[in-house]
């Protein structure tokens, strides 16, 4: 009996510490990152740069902005070319990419950052069909079928929290967005399955907060709200790299504040 128990012993004291250390070894997923409209792929060099000297493997997604399909045709096939399980991340118009590409097998969980997140049969425009319309939103410059924003209303309502030369940047790299995009439809809700996480933009005048919280609310996710405008991944880009750590089931080296709800 003795012999027994001091076997006992030796493999908790051998084995459990070795499973516990592969596990803290274990390869982390691959962070997808599909940026929003009137942007590219640099709006997520700040997270990036975060994620990165934690050891976790990053991909940013170039979208056309042409069409929902373009864009998750294109988001799909970062997602096929990343080794192993996928966090899947989409600030603005990418949440509407996220939710129907994040049905991909190999995608683990969703963050969205000042996010759409449409249900089945809905569009993005339909979100906010109950709600204010943000200011930054009355003011859209149509042009040939595509919505983009003026170098003005970038300061004031899309990044009015980011210094003039960062702003400059913002609107160097802005993209304009297929309107008709917005009147597409998705046909799965990837949240619906998959563990979601949401970080709201309390000051944001493109997406009201209101939208937001109610989005994070319904579609169950666990989220925090940051200080920030619209363009979080770069004037708050701790909080949302500490929250893709937690849906990647890392620990923040520096914890932000709690989450607020979920």
């Amino acid at each position: 009996m003795l012999r027994t128990v001091a076997l006992a012993g030796l493999l908790a004291a051998t084995v459990f510490p070795a499973i516990a250390s592969a596990a803290e070894g274990a390869t982390p997923p691959t962070v997808v990152l599909v940026h929003g409209a009137f942007a590219d792929a640099s709006s997520w060099d700040a997270v990036a740069m975060r994620l990165q000297r934690r050891g976790v493997p990053v991909v940013k997604v170039d979208n056309p902005l042409t069409s929902l399909a373009d864009d998750v045709a294109a988001t799909r096939r970062a997602i096929d070319a990343a080794p192993g399980k996928v966090v899947l991340v989409g600030h603005s118009w990418g949440g509407t990419v996220i939710t129907e590409a994040g049905a991909d097998p190999k995608v683990e969980s969703l963050v969205y950052v000042a996010a759409f997140a449409p249900d089945v049969g809905q569009t993005s425009a339909q979100q906010g069909e109950h709600f204010a319309v943000a200011p930054g939103l009355q003011q859209l410059v149509a042009k040939d079928g595509f919505l983009s924003l003026s170098p003005d209303t970038v300061a004031e309502d899309f990044a009015q929290d980011l210094m003039p030369a960062r702003i400059a940047e913002v609107v160097a790299h802005q993209l304009p967005l297929k309107a008709a995009a917005l009147s597409e439809p998705v046909d799965v809700a990837a949240w619906r399955t998959r563990p979601s996480w949401y970080v709201v933009s309390r000051d944001d005048r493109m997406l009201t907060p209101a939208l937001q919280v109610a989005t994070a609310q319904r579609i169950g996710a666990q989220w925090r709200s940051v200080a920030s405008s619209h363009v979080s991944p770069l004037s708050a880009p701790n909080e949302v790299a500490d929250t893709i750590l937690e849906a990647a089931g890392l620990k923040p080296a520096e914890r932000a504040p709690g989450f607020d709800g979920g």
